[in-house]
């Protein structure tokens, strides 16, 4: 029996900031060697920090973390992940933000039914609203759409002399680079610009100029 301390902390991206996180653990005495750090989402859990954890985790010891959606987002994976740190490799998991959520006390069977039905309902009830907010961002787009309301960049605007840039470029007496560059464009998006003023784009026999 180990008896280490581990913590591990997650964000969903590399701009947010872990600090929060960091000072619920320092009641918690947590040596730094031993906490975790992921900065991406929590849909699954190949995640290089955990996958680390996971494989120093040993009987005996506890694994702190904030909340339940920190360790990871997906119901059933959630569950999966628990029992495999609980009870295939005989850790604790202590979950400071729902004290329920604390193997190390009540080991018993009843503390152990009582563990597992919290978490199974707390994971349950953030997929829930996960997928109840996707599904309002979903109508919220559809309803915009509807009203004319155009998601995206705003488009290019051309140049006041593109009608005479695409002639001669047309013509062949410049090439499609420098007619692009002259008109602040790329060479994908001058083609697209002049996709209706022709079946394609022309014959590029000036590309060395």
């Amino acid at each position: 029996m180990s008896n280490n301390i581990f913590g591990y902390i997650r964000v969903s991206t590399r701009e947010q900031n872990t600090e929060r996180q960091h000072v619920d653990f320092k009641p918690y005495k947590i040596p730094r060697k031993n906490l975790y750090v992921d900065r991406q989402s929590g849909k699954d859990f190949n995640r290089p920090a955990y996958q680390a954890l996971l494989r120093r985790l040993d009987y005996g010891d506890l694994l702190v973390v904030k909340a339940i959606d920190r360790l990871g987002r997906n119901y059933q994976d959630i569950i999966e992940q628990w029992r495999l740190i609980t009870r295939e490799k005989g850790a604790d998991i202590k979950v400071i933000d729902m004290p329920l959520l604390d193997t190390t006390y009540n080991k018993d069977l009843l503390g152990t039914f009582i563990s597992d039905l919290v978490l199974q309902v707390l994971s349950f009830t953030a997929q829930t609203e996960r997928e109840f907010l996707r599904q309002r961002q979903t109508e919220g787009i559809a309803a915009a759409k509807a009203r004319g309301v155009v998601f995206g960049k705003a488009p290019i605007p051309l140049p006041k002399d593109f009608p005479a840039l695409f002639r001669s470029w047309r013509d062949g007496e410049r090439s499609a680079a420098a007619t692009a560059a002259l008109c602040g464009f790329s060479r994908a998006t001058l083609y697209n610009k002049t996709h209706r003023l022709r079946s394609g784009p022309p014959a590029d026999n000036r590309s060395s100029r």
